[in-house]
């Protein structure tokens, strides 16, 4: 066996140890949803990065690398643009803070938002775990040269995942954040130039390349190649500024302050890491370039992890392996306890008559962790692209939550009729236009999108439509029912 395994397995025990060793510190639902709102900066700081730099990020976004060049920084860009916008609302979403998004979503819209609000995240998080277990088995079985199958590798990731976010919740977590991060940071920093320089730098990489992977927009991506980047970008951004798994890890901060000074952090480091890994794919790519069918969409998302293999000094490859390894297993965890979350917070908890005991609580969503990790698991099994999943995952919450969401915090004239009628609209277009496309001969869904449109576009349109015209159409809501999100200055 390669020695990439084994230093990634004793990288993973000490994972485990730490894991069960802060698990002990779980008393209460606070402390298993929230790490007890204690976390502070330096602790924000890198569990945020963990929970946004994924398999999106070093598969997804490799594939898209592979397939269109340097064009695949419009993915992470749209994130960028949504931490900016996040970092004005962050001490305003700790000074709220709950549980869940569905908890200002009832607050605002009532609890018919919060049930089809929970909805949505729960098939969208529940699609990104998936692809998180399928990029644990890429992982495996580049580290072993094919030993270990992509099969045998999804189920050990989703071993280790299910296992680890039931075992601890967001303590574990969050604090298992701090380590992942910054070898995520050291790795990407460290292997770049490794990359490029192995791959015969920017000279060889034209020479090997199709020209498109150095335009703005890749021509030959997409039936439209502009709509299909400004639909990456805008994916990226409406998720990332509805984002359960972030609205949680502010609501776990210490203080507002710590929550604002952390989203400030974050963005800097997402920045750099999601730019530099597209670099390290695209110049992967034009090395690997013969090795690689990109006619199979996922084999495109290797690369990385080929070029950490064998382009790269191996103290530094095993280091980037391992960063690859650790933003799988937490962003798998991230989003395996976020809808676990909902479905106690939203649905049990809001119309059980009844509270149960916090032990019940705490031992009924390890319990659902396990569950909606088996589901995740099946997805994995067939799934053709990381890519596609993501895309889909990203465009179903974005234009369901999103919307809505941002407006609850910043525009009064939101109602609740407007509100709801965004989450609703917005979740059945991304789930009707996904099914549609299955029927549609290949002619009529050029690169997966029906008519060559991506469905974020007449999503998008009917969910903030709904929004804003249905919000003037109703009555406006009465001062009282703005109190927690636009206080009184005095």
């Amino acid at each position: 066996m390669s020695i990439y395994l084994y230093i990634i397995l004793a990288y993973l025990l000490v994972l485990t140890v730490f894991n069960f060793y802060r698990a002990r510190r779980v008393k209460s639902q606070e402390d298993f949803m929230l790490a007890g709102r204690k976390l502070k900066t330096s602790v924000m700081v890198f569990t945020l990065i963990c929970t946004w730099i994924g398999s999106g990020t070093f598969i997804a976004g490799a594939e898209l690398a592979s397939l269109a060049g340097f064009s695949a920084l419009w993915l992470p860009a749209g994130a960028w643009l949504g931490i900016i916008i996040i970092y004005f609302l962050a001490a305003k979403i700790r000074t709220f803070g709950q549980y869940t998004i569905g908890d200002i979503l009832e607050v605002r819209y009532g609890p018919a938002a919060r049930v089809f609000g929970a909805i949505a995240i729960i098939i969208a998080f529940t699609a990104i775990v998936s692809y998180q277990f399928v990029a644990g088995g890429f992982i495996l079985n580049v580290v072993t040269a094919g030993a270990i199958p992509d099969s045998t590798g999804i189920i050990i990731a989703a071993i280790f995942v299910i296992l680890f976010t039931a075992v601890g919740g967001m303590v574990a977590v969050a604090y298992t954040d701090l380590p992942n991060g910054i070898i995520i940071v050291l790795a990407c920093l460290l292997a770049t130039p490794f990359v490029v320089l192995a791959a015969g730098g920017l000279p060889q990489a034209q020479q090997v390349l199709d020209p498109g992977h150095f335009a703005v927009f890749n021509p030959g991506h997409g039936a439209y190649p502009a709509l299909k980047f400004i639909g990456y970008f805008l994916a990226t951004m409406f998720l990332l500024m509805g984002v359960q798994s972030m609205y949680q890890k502010f609501y776990s901060a210490k203080t507002p302050k710590d929550a604002k000074k952390a989203a400030m952090l974050w963005t800097i480091g997402t920045v750099f890491i999601e730019t530099v890994v597209v670099v390290m794919a695209v110049f992967a790519y034009s090395h690997f370039k013969d090795q690689i069918d990109l006619t199979i969409p996922k084999e495109g998302g290797k690369v990385v992890l080929m070029a950490a293999k064998s382009l790269i000094p191996a103290p530094v490859g095993v280091l980037l392996l391992g960063a690859a390894c650790a933003v799988v297993i937490s962003t798998g965890m991230n989003y395996l306890l976020s809808p676990t979350t909902t479905i106690m917070r939203d649905l049990y908890q809001r119309f059980k008559k009844k509270e149960p005991a916090q032990k019940t609580l705490v031992a009924l969503q390890k319990v659902l962790v396990c569950v909606i990790g088996v589901v995740a698991f099946f997805l994995a099994i067939g799934l053709k692209s990381v890519l596609g999943m993501a895309i889909f995952a990203y465009t179903i919450y974005g234009m369901a939550i999103t919307p809505a969401l941002i407006a609850a915090l910043t525009w009064k004239r939101a109602t609740k009729a407007g509100g709801l009628a965004s989450i609703i609209s917005g979740t059945f277009v991304c789930i009707f236009l996904r099914i549609l496309i299955e029927f549609l001969p290949p002619e009529k869904a050029p690169g997966g999108d029906p008519w060559g449109i991506p469905i974020i576009f007449p999503a998008l349109i009917v969910s903030l439509g709904s929004l804003i015209v249905v919000s003037l159409l109703t009555k406006k809501p009465k001062p009282e029912q703005l109190e927690k999100f636009f206080p009184e200055k005095k």
